[in-house]
């Protein structure tokens, strides 16, 4: 069996390589696919087979999923172009005779307001399309998306946010990793769609508290309207697009998209997610 994982020298793909290996996926069936070189050589080092792949260029990935088993589309990071760089993506798998597609996508990406949303919901729609035996991951949050707000709530004592009373259930990049490699590494998942998301939603002055806990200093959430948020973000440097976009965002959250309990995450991996307090004092 080869499996060939894309994004490999992003954070996620080369998690999802690691968590292959300790599952005992030999090296040799393992291929790990990327745009950076410098970053391929250091997978290499693994043991792992490595390929440069281009979204944009078919031949590339062509080249990469040639004899592969089964190929992990981890989405890529190009928002707004994302769709049709997974098209390209998903067509060469179809030429080369993949029998299992993975595809990392988002929280009900068919039937959401997600801002995230869209280009996930196309892709899935293209996969269903193409007729690839598939299974989507809808990943939830992650905890890291959140590091420079513990770097900030850790200086100076304050999480502002303008999520209001909207929850997170987010849990570790290497959570949803691990959810790779175990769909891979055991029968019954071909066709199947997962929500996937940590085991307990957190609020803002959930935050606060496991912060507090973390930090040994007291963490305050700051509550703040979306209007009073764009202000802080643009006053701080960040560009109007990101920080609309930032704000967007707390506003999904505002609205209870990225708050549910699946459970899934965790019975797919076979132990409880990471809870938020253990990432944040991993941070320190």
């Amino acid at each position: 069996m080869t499996i060939v994982v894309t994004g490999a020298t992003g954070h996620l793909g080369r998690l999802a390589v690691e968590h292959l290996l300790a599952r005992g996926v030999p090296a040799s069936g393992i291929v790990a696919a990327g745009r950076n070189p410098e970053k391929l050589a250091a997978l290499a080092e693994l043991g792992v087979g490595t390929a440069v792949i281009d979204f944009t260029d078919p031949a590339s990935l062509d080249a990469a999923f040639d004899g592969a088993d089964s190929v992990v589309l981890v989405s890529g990071s190009d928002v707004g172009r994302r769709a049709a760089q997974h098209a390209n993506a998903i067509d060469a798998a179809v030429r080369a005779g993949v029998t299992h597609l993975v595809y990392t996508s988002a929280p009900k990406a068919t039937d959401t307001a997600l801002i995230l949303a869209p280009e996930h919901k196309a892709t899935e729609e293209a996969i269903a399309a193409s007729g690839l035996p598939a299974t989507i991951l809808r990943n939830g949050w992650y905890h890291e998306n959140y590091a420079q707000a513990a770097a900030q709530a850790a200086g100076t004592g304050v999480y502002l946010a303008s999520t209001g009373e909207g929850r997170v259930a987010s849990a570790a990049r290497s959570d949803y990793a691990e959810a790779i490699a175990a769909v891979l590494t055991s029968e019954g998942h071909i066709g199947s769609v997962y929500e996937l998301s940590g085991d307990t939603a957190w609020s803002g002055e959930d935050f606060a508290a496991a912060a507090t806990e973390a930090f040994g200093r007291e963490v305050v959430f700051q509550s703040v309207t979306p209007e009073e948020h764009f202000a802080v973000l643009t006053g701080a440097g960040l560009d109007e697009g990101t920080a609309g976009f930032v704000v967007a965002l707390d506003g999904n959250i505002r609205d209870g998209l990225l708050g549910e309990t699946s459970g899934e995450l965790s019975a797919l991996i076979g132990h409880p997610t990471l809870p938020l307090v253990d990432y944040l004092r991993s941070t320190k």
